[in-house]
């Protein structure tokens, strides 16, 4: 019972309303209340009764055990700065991963830096996902199955990652690359 005490009820009403896409307005409106009410109840200034409550969930419409019971997804990061950046290379290669969690995403971004003569190996590399990426500096070849090409600056790639597939800069100056590979591959 415990775990109760530290329930956050105008927090929830805050999100689930949130979740339904309406306002303190709307949300009241259709429950037949003030909408005083459920801006005092989401700021935690009033305890509702359970009467109270139950008819400020009718507006949703949400029973009360599911109000009490909904697991609620937590908020995944939108933004990073440049520090939080998360590098997975190892030195000649730099692989910066935008966020730190990918648990739950579709979708890696990576910005890559490859160091002059470096290359991600001889044994060509298969996992299943697609890839694509633009080049933004340097040179870049890329070489999927039979294929192979050099890449400059603007020039781009996307294939199925499948396929066995290598990267190596043949350049004299560093390449750098921003990336994308669905799903995250490591």
């Amino acid at each position: 019972m415990d775990q109760d005490v530290d329930f956050d009820v105008g927090a929830r009403l805050s999100e689930v309303r949130k979740m339904h896409h309406l306002s303190q307005r709307q949300l009241a409106k259709r429950a037949g209340v003030t909408n005083g009410t459920i801006s005092l109840i989401e700021q935690n200034r009033v305890s509702p009764s359970v009467g109270s409550l139950r008819k400020v969930l009718q507006g949703l419409p949400m029973s009360f055990a599911d109000f009490f019971s909904l697991e609620t997804a937590p908020r995944q990061d939108v933004f990073f700065a440049a520090e939080d950046m998360l590098d997975i290379g190892d030195g000649n290669i730099s692989y910066r991963q935008v966020g730190r969690d990918l648990a739950g995403r579709a979708l890696q971004i990576l910005h890559e830096r490859y160091a002059p003569g470096s290359d991600t190996g001889h044994a060509m590399l298969r996992h299943d996902s697609e890839e694509g990426g633009v080049v933004i500096r340097g040179r870049l070849e890329v070489t999927v199955g039979d294929q192979r090409r050099v890449l400059e600056a603007g020039d781009a790639y996307y294939f199925d990652s499948r396929l066995p597939h290598r990267f190596r800069n043949i350049g004299d100056e560093e390449c750098e690359l921003v990336s994308a590979c669905a799903p995250p591959s490591f």
